[in-house]
């Protein structure tokens, strides 16, 4: 009777991980926090596993901002984490408001982050 060990090795080797498409869109925020010169001028820095994909617009004195950029990579695989970073742009030095990680799952996901200063953001992704 042969053996069926490389058969077996040649199977669990043909199991790797496959990269998939990522696609974070509906990007918004509500209820920023609001300092004392008035509504943040935010904007959210996106970033997938150790890629950086990239930052949206400013949206200049608003508290409950939308942005319309979509961001997508080709290197995405589940379990990987993806961070947002919602920052209030300044002259000097930009004020971080809050960050929200998420590991990846297949599909289409909707959620809310709640951010350390306050407010919460909003995104969907699509993983597939």
């Amino acid at each position: 009777m042969a053996s069926t060990r490389p058969l077996l090795l040649l199977v669990l080797c043909s199991l790797t991980l496959t990269d998939a498409q990522l696609k974070l869109f509906n990007l918004r925020a509500s209820d920023l926090y609001t300092n004392i010169l008035g509504n943040p001028d935010a904007y959210v820095k996106v970033f997938c596993g150790s890629a950086d994909l990239g930052e949206t617009s400013v949206r200049n004195n608003n508290k409950n901002p939308w942005w319309e950029e979509e961001f997508t990579t080709y290197k995405a695989q589940e379990n990987d984490v993806m961070k947002l970073e919602v920052h209030d742009s300044d002259i000097l030095l930009d004020d971080q408001l809050g960050v929200c990680q998420r590991q990846l799952k297949l599909g289409t996901h909707t959620h809310d982050c709640f951010l350390k200063k306050g407010g919460t953001l909003h995104y969907t992704y699509t993983l597939g």
